[in-house]
């Protein structure tokens, strides 16, 4: 999506585009896992290791199998550097790598390119990239999702509601969207939803995560609200979840792809440094006054240090004098879109109508332009 300073429209987004761990308590079944073709006993452990590590479970082979589908239909293929030899003229397909535990054998090259191999691993050095590609293929992972992160110039700039609004809009375009409450002192986003009640888990159940995260589990794992996977906080106070912790969840969620939107608190910490390095785009809201401008400078100070490609959106009314393009130039950022003034967004909320629902009211007539925008051929996606 790519927009100029002065290109966003009223009431519109611009014309132009903008190690795997079990969660707790979750019991995800086993899945289908790659071809391993080796007589290698010591190799076969080892990657009999790392199938587990990842999650799913192996068909074995010494030699290519007879029964073609056993051969093409596997999500990835592991030939041991043993049984390479055996593996010529077998059909080309993609997904097949060499694995070797010998480092120094310029002979593993010349086999490689023989069966067509994407690349050759060598174990033990790479073992932690290899559970990645396992879990990966068996996942069915393609392009990551758009991560957008939303957060506000001034406190009550309305990023929250902006945040709900995007996610809404991202459901109605039919992809998967996952909603992400990144502000632990903002009063919980399922709220805004109106789904506090719904069972799920909320972010203290992740604190303890490490490494990688299945992304079937955590979605299914999560409240679902109005079309949209939401990861809140609790209403207890709880201590903070630590980097890592926000990195592996993050990360399982993008691997899902579609959209995931994050709502960013103002501060920040190494948590939240950990949520803005996985943005594709961050939206800052400022309202149309003096005094907003001033203090979303300084955040977004902040956050291009962090944000490759950060855009504002502009929200009136507008104090005398000023208009979006004029606080877009303030702040040196390319203009997103004006986020148009909706007077009635208290009353839904009051009515249990969450903000951005209602695709004709303002709110969703602006998340849809920006899906249009952003997701549409030549955006940002």
């Amino acid at each position: 999506m790519e927009a100029s300073r002065t290109s966003g429209v009223r009431g519109t987004a611009p014309t132009s585009p903008p190690s795997r761990a079990a969660l707790p308590g979750c019991d995800e079944p086993r899945r289908t896992g790659p071809l391993i073709v080796t007589e290698d006993l010591g190799l076969l452990d080892d990657l009999l290791r790392l199938c587990a590590a990842a999650g799913v479970e192996p068909e074995v082979h010494h030699r290519v199998p007879e029964r073609r589908a056993s051969w093409t239909d596997p999500p990835l293929v592991l030939v041991g550097d043993d049984a390479a030899a055996r593996c010529r003229g077998a059909a080309r397909r993609p997904g097949t790598l060499l694995v070797s535990r010998d480092r120094d054998d310029p002979e593993v090259w010349r086999l490689a390119v023989e069966i067509g191999a994407e690349s050759v691993l060598r174990l033990p050095d790479a073992e932690g990239l290899l559970v990645d590609r396992i879990a990966d293929a068996a996942e069915g992972v393609g392009r990551q999702a758009l991560t957008v992160g939303v957060v506000g110039g001034r406190g009550g700039a309305g990023a929250s509601t902006l945040a709900c609004g995007l996610a809404l809009g991202a459901a109605r375009t039919g992809r998967r969207t996952l909603l992400v409450d990144g502000d632990p002192l903002g009063g919980g986003l399922d709220v805004l939803l109106g789904g506090e009640r719904e069972e799920g888990r909320r972010w203290p159940d992740f604190a303890a995560s490490k490494g990688r995260l299945a992304g079937g589990a955590l979605e299914e794992s999560l409240p679902f609200l109005r079309g949209v996977r939401v990861l809140s906080w609790g209403r207890e106070p709880t201590a903070p979840v630590p980097p890592e912790a926000v990195r592996s969840v993050l990360a399982a969620a993008r691997r899902r792809g579609g959209v995931v939107v994050v709502d960013l608190p103002r501060g920040s910490d190494a948590a939240t440094t950990e949520a803005l390095a996985q943005l594709d785009l961050g939206l800052i809201v400022v309202p149309g006054e003096l005094r907003a401008v001033a203090a979303a400078h300084r955040v977004a100070s902040a956050l291009s240090l962090s944000v490759s490609d950060l855009r504002a959106v502009v929200r009136g009314p507008y104090a005398a004098g000023l208009d979006e393009c004029w606080v877009a130039d303030a702040l040196r950022l390319p203009l997103a879109g004006e986020l148009p003034y909706d007077p009635g967004i208290v009353a839904d909320q009051d009515a249990g109508v969450p903000p951005g629902a209602e695709p004709r009211g303002p709110l969703g007539r602006f998340c849809d332009a920006f899906w249009a925008c952003a997701l549409g051929p030549g955006g940002a996606a």
